[in-house]
């Protein structure tokens, strides 16, 4: 067996014992949140998103599901309420400021604010092989500046909690600023990107701005950009190197005002973004996303994770 194949048996083994670990109900103890509890999730009518909103809403919580249509969103909602889960829909296009400012003046009336956001609102537009830049503007503008702007958005409302506020990203292993295959080649990059203590949203911007101007003049093939699903990935290397950067930023909150902010790697899932070609399902890609919202007693920031555990960035 080559080292792939260990891998992979080593992960299905590691999903099988996550599966296992899902079965097992939180003691009261460690259930720091009621039904007033609220969580948004974000492109939420279908997929890792709509699994996510189920499983938050099976452990009790109010869950917000958005959706940047309007029918789809609330037909996914009915869905949920049928099964007697505390699910509400509202409208949320990530990467129009209008509908963000009218999803946060709604937010904030409605419930004064929220405990966990879930950035799950996301684009892709390859597929197996395929890597084409063609759509790379509006996979950086949803993916990473969607994302961005979400975060920005919800911190002033994060309601203050002995818990503390919890944001997650869903992010890619194609995003990793070292790995050692789909890494980014420009050492300058790298090395900016690794050091947080430097690490600015400037350069994070400067470094996605550069990869869209290559891409339209073609030097992007040479440019020393992640080799697979290439917009996608930077896109999600940004998203990293973002969360690593707010984490930094928000350490410094008092106790009662602390926010927890990490993203994950949900895998290969068999969703529409991936054409069904996954194999992962929805359920096992949402896991590490609601273990990471709901931990008890939650001290990490500004980390990765797969299978609820830490990975390198």
């Amino acid at each position: 067996m080559d080292k792939k194949e260990k891998a992979k048996e080593k992960r299905e083994k590691r999903r099988q014992e996550i599966s296992l670990l899902r079965t097992i109900p939180y003691s009261d103890h460690q259930r720091w949140w009621t039904t007033e509890t609220i969580a948004v999730v974000t492109g939420a009518n279908r997929g890792i998103g709509f699994e996510i909103t189920h499983q938050l809403a099976m452990h009790g919580l109010t869950v917000v599901l958005t959706s940047r249509e309007t029918a789809v969103g609330e037909e996914a909602v009915k869905v949920l309420q049928e099964g007697g889960l505390n699910v509400v829909f509202h409208q949320l296009d990530i990467i129009d400021p209008v509908s963000i400012e009218r999803f946060s003046g709604w937010l904030k009336e409605e419930y004064g604010g929220l405990d966990i956001l879930i950035n799950n609102a996301g684009v892709n537009f390859n597929f197996g092989k395929e890597n084409s830049v063609e759509h790379a503007e509006t996979v950086i503008k949803t993916n990473y500046y969607g994302t961005k702007n979400m975060i920005k958005a919800m911190i002033p409302l994060m309601r203050p909690s002995t818990a503390g506020g919890r944001m997650v990203s869903v992010s890619s292993r194609l995003g990793r600023f070292t790995g050692k295959r789909n890494k980014i080649e420009n050492v300058e990059f790298r090395e900016k990107l690794e050091d947080v203590e430097s690490l600015s949203e400037e350069f994070i911007d400067q470094m996605v701005e550069n990869f869209l101007e290559q891409t339209k003049d073609g030097s992007w093939v040479s440019g020393g950009w992640p080799e697979t699903l290439t917009d996608y990935s930077v896109s999600k290397l940004a998203v990293n190197a973002y969360t690593r950067l707010m984490a930094h930023e928000l350490s410094g909150r008092e106790e009662g005002h602390k926010i927890y902010i990490n993203c994950y790697c949900p895998g290969w899932v068999k969703t529409a973004m991936t054409g069904w070609a996954g194999s992962i399902s929805p359920e096992d890609a949402a896991d590490t996303a609601v273990w990471l919202a709901l931990l008890p007693d939650m001290c990490v920031s500004g980390k990765f994770f797969a299978e609820r555990r830490e990975i390198n960035f």
